[in-house]
């Protein structure tokens, strides 16, 4: 067991350490996070892909009732006929579209015979810089829109404001926007296909884009199995140039004359370690 002691030394005590929370943190934080991204990117690829031939159906057929969501269905074209809700406007800061920032415009719709939902009527641009430029007012009676369905978004962890003499959010999230205007909304919003009754600017459809996140989650889970690995070469070096100086220094004490069982140098200690320089 003698030989192993070294292993006890506070250095290698904090590799070891250092090395297994490496590992755990790739196997449980970083390569899920982006497997996860992973996994998402392609389910709203495949939702796209299907909207693009699918017939627009009735709103009321995927959310028949005001707590419906639909998150099944992102994308899908629906149509609604209905009014939307007057002198009721929120603003998504903070987007980019094509690029460059804008603002989306947010107004409930209430369904006839079914649920109120927001819609997402478009984007503007800010002017002057990030100032709210004029917004040509909804409809006042009843009109038939077509959209894409979309999931609520995550909250981003800012409070809304009133700027412009409007209220403003940085995250199109149903509940809190519900909650700001005080109008029950369902559980998924609208966005509006170009050349509709109360459209603004056309939102584009995301690219269809697996992105790079399937092989950071791979690398990760490589890195935790390398770096494991990378410690056991070093102790198993380790022991190795440990018995050379062993066996060196019972030759020294044996008086020997074979220059080869002289004690070790320092030079052929590291290239014992880690390699012969070229």
């Amino acid at each position: 067991m003698r030989r192993w002691a070294f292993l006890l030394r506070p250095q290698w005590l904090a590799l070891f350490v250092v090395v297994l929370a490496f590992a755990y943190l790739c196997f449980t934080v970083l390569a899920p996070w982006q497997l996860g991204k992973n996994t998402k990117t392609s389910r709203e690829n495949a939702q796209i892909s299907r909207s693009l031939d699918a017939d627009p159906v009735p709103v009321t057929s995927v959310l028949p009732q005001q707590d419906s969501s639909a998150p099944q269905e992102q994308w899908q074209r629906v149509t609604a006929t209905g009014r939307y809700v007057p002198d009721v406007q929120v603003l998504a800061r903070l987007r980019l579209i094509d690029g460059d920032p804008a603002f989306e415009v947010l107004v409930p719709f209430a369904v006839d015979g079914g649920p109120t939902v927001l819609v997402d009527r478009g984007y503007v641009r800010p002017v002057e810089g990030s100032a709210v430029p004029p917004i040509d007012a909804v409809p006042t009676g009843p009109v038939t829109i077509t959209a894409r369905l979309r999931d609520s978004e995550g909250l981003a962890g800012k409070a809304p404001f009133d700027a412009d003499g409007v209220q403003q959010v940085y995250s199109i999230n149903i509940e809190q926007i519900s909650a700001l205007t005080g109008v029950p909304l369902a559980g998924s919003y609208l966005q509006l296909v170009d050349g509709q009754p109360g459209g603004l600017g056309t939102i584009p459809l995301p690219h269809l884009d697996a992105g790079p996140f399937l092989s950071y989650g791979i690398q990760w889970i490589a890195f935790g199995i390398i770096a494991p690995i990378g410690v056991g070469y070093f102790v198993y070096s380790e022991i190795q140039v440990r018995r050379r100086e062993k066996a060196a220094a019972a030759a020294a004490a044996a008086d020997t004359d074979d220059a080869s069982a002289a004690p070790l140098t320092t030079e052929q200690k590291l290239a014992d370690r880690y390699g012969k320089r070229r």
